[in-house]
């Protein structure tokens, strides 16, 4: 059989540093070259420079106003997956492309107090971050064509001196970028995704009926009820350029719309831009539409799963098969997997982000995996190779922030591929990945990934520093709740 790691990655060799603990607990190359490209003080400058050649300004100008747009969000996502924005007049588009627009750094923290009262993030005195745009991402929305949007990269001021003009870790969308960038130049390789994102909606005229135990799942029935929903759904993702390729209705209220696979920090980019189109969706019909991971005990909860392909840039091959017929995984494939489920405990603070993430995997007969296990077309395990060319990453949930979902991957694809990593066969885990034991709290999750000394290496301090507080917070809280299934359990007790 051949060698395909050998063949797809032709100019890579094991690194010393993965037989270093000392190198490994850096992250390797992976966390090597995110530390160069954050300590880059010109990054600022050159992307002002980019922004202001002629042929930029002039292109966004003409859409502006071949469109009649007369307001603008520049819009950055968060750390907990929320999209945060100012609105700015369209005919001062220019002056933003110069200098950006100005947020409270704690912007990109979610704006999120900790329960001493403390403002996670840097607090009050925190300086501002300047978020310059990113001309190609403009788009106008087609529920208002008056208004148009555009992502911005978050920069330290070059006004902070020997501190100013670096790109800032707490932006995921432009650190995903920035990594998956040095992945395609070291391994020759892209990754590629598709997302399966469900969510559940509630209001008048969509409920679902059907018999004691039995899925409403697939019924045309409910599809027609849902009917007002899809039809503006797929009419506003055609009009931001996704490519719809189908949808399902899945249990009661849920619903998962596809758009076709791409790169994956695009795809990402759509995941945000997918939420917002629901809650306008939402807003227009009188419903309400939630990505929260686990509404009801019984039913599915909203999973978010990762399709993912390894792609050759150099001749468009996808190394994540070889042309046979049945199903199976190519040795890059399993490299890449096996790298997956070693970092699948540390990971799962990202995968599942929230309290209620968890309440998702233990409800019983309900198809979410909860071990780090692969195999070939079965739902219970973590990775699934549902068709030939496509890993299957079954445990991220709705609520996941995608540009951290695929950098970690993306980290933990590339100690696999580094290291030729073995998961086993189907069902039968190498002794790698014998003790992997997968988080079913979140409190166990932020222990974990704080016990993952390569992915620790590999994120950026700043980022795990301050992620890792605001899950300790939501953890904190959720501990000091005292629920109504506690006092039903223990009111009358005792004796």
């Amino acid at each position: 059989m051949p060698n395909l790691i050998a063949d797809s990655l032709p100019n890579l060799e094991i690194p010393d540093y993965l037989t270093e603990q000392s190198d490994y607990a850096t992250g390797g190359r992976f966390g090597a070259a995110l530390r160069e490209i954050l300590a880059d003080t010109t990054a600022f400058a050159r992307h002002q420079e980019a922004n202001l050649q002629p042929e930029v300004v002039e292109a966004m100008g003409k859409k502006i106003r071949d469109n009649g747009v007369k307001y603008i969000y520049f819009m950055l996502p968060t750390l907990g997956a929320r999209t945060v924005a100012k609105v700015v007049p369209a005919e001062h588009y220019e002056r933003m492309l110069r200098k950006g627009i100005a947020f409270h750094r704690t912007a990109l923290t979610d704006l999120q107090t900790s329960r001493e009262g403390e403002l996670i993030g840097g607090g009050v005195d925190a300086h501002e971050f300047w978020g310059l745009p990113d001309p190609e991402t403009f788009q106008v929305l087609p529920w208002d064509t008056e208004v148009g949007r555009v992502f911005c990269t978050a920069y330290d001021p070059p006004h902070l001196g020997k501190d100013g003009g670096r790109m800032i870790p707490l932006d995921t969308r432009a650190l995903f970028k920035a990594a998956h960038k040095g992945f395609t130049e070291r391994t020759g390789l892209e990754l590629r995704s598709g997302l399966e994102p469900e969510m559940t909606w509630t209001g008048p005229g969509i409920e679902a009926i059907s018999k004691e135990d039995q899925s409403p799942a697939y019924q045309v029935e409910n599809l027609e009820k849902m009917r007002p929903v899809y039809k503006k759904l797929y009419a506003y993702a055609q009009a931001l350029d996704f490519d719809m390729i189908q949808g399902d209705y899945e249990d009661a209220g849920q619903i998962e719309l596809n758009w076709e696979y791409d790169r994956a920090d695009l795809t990402a980019e759509r995941m945000t831009t997918y939420r917002q189109i629901c809650k306008q969706v939402a807003r227009e019909l009188g419903l309400q539409a939630s990505f929260m991971p686990k509404p009801y005990n019984g039913k599915m909860g909203n999973g978010c799963h990762h399709n993912l392909s390894l792609w050759r840039v150099s001749d468009g091959v996808n190394v994540v098969e070889d042309g046979r017929v049945e199903l199976h995984a190519t040795d890059t494939a399993r490299h890449a997997i096996a790298g997956m489920l070693l970092h699948t405990p540390g990971s799962m603070v990202v995968m599942a982000s929230t309290v209620n993430s968890y309440k998702r995997f233990w409800d019983a007969g309900q198809f979410a995996p909860s071990g780090a296990d692969w195999g070939l077309d079965t739902r219970g395990v973590a990775i699934r190779i549902s068709a030939n060319g496509r890993m299957e990453y079954r445990l991220p949930d709705a609520s996941v922030n995608p540009y951290l979902s695929h950098l970690f991957l993306l980290a933990a694809i590339e100690h696999g591929l580094e290291a030729q990593l073995d998961p086993g066969d189907p069902g039968q885990p190498s002794a790698l990945l014998d003790n992997v034991v997968v988080p079913n709290t979140l409190g166990t999750a932020i222990e974990a990934f704080e016990q993952d000394e390569y992915l620790m290496g590999a994120i950026p301090e700043e980022l795990s520093r301050i992620y890792v507080q605001l899950k300790r917070d939501e953890w904190a809280r959720y501990c000091g709740q005292i629920t109504q299934w506690e006092f039903d359990q223990y009111w009358e007790a005792i004796p």
